[in-house]
Formats: structure tokens, sequence, C-alpha cells
């Protein structure tokens, strides 16, 4: 079983954690404001994917340039 390292929050587990609130922000406002907003939940599913494949994440390169670095491979 893998469990995740939560000493630290390094740039892997940024993405994963916005990724989690825009999609369950994206679901809860399709909901209540406008069905629209399943869009963007489609749209974060497809990057995360994009990502998986290919290495290539926007969001990375934002968080890096704010400062979140990658896990220590120690």
């Amino acid at each position: 079983m893998y469990i995740a390292d939560t000493r630290t929050w390094y740039l892997e587990r940024i993405i994963r954690l916005s990724a989690g609130v825009f999609v369950l922000g994206s679901v809860v406002m399709g909901f209540v404001v406008d069905p629209k907003w399943f869009y963007f939940s489609g749209f974060v599913g497809l990057m995360l994917m994009i990502f998986a494949l290919t290495g290539f994440c926007p969001m990375s390169i934002i968080l890096y340039l704010f400062g979140a670095r990658e896990r220590c491979k120690c």
C-alpha cells in the first residue's frame, strides 16, 4: 500500500490538493449556480491526464514560481 509523505507540502501534493479543490468547487457551482461549471471539472480532469501522460502541467509552473518545490529524492 502506498502512503504519501505528509510531513511536508511538496509540489506534487499541492497539485493534487488544488485539483481536488477545483473539482469539488466546480461540481458544487455546477449544481448551485449553473451547469456550465461542470466543464471546468472536465478541464481539470483533462489537465491531470495530460500531466500523467506527458509530465507537462501549467499548475506546477505557477506553483514553482510561488516557491513550491519537488519532493526530495533522498
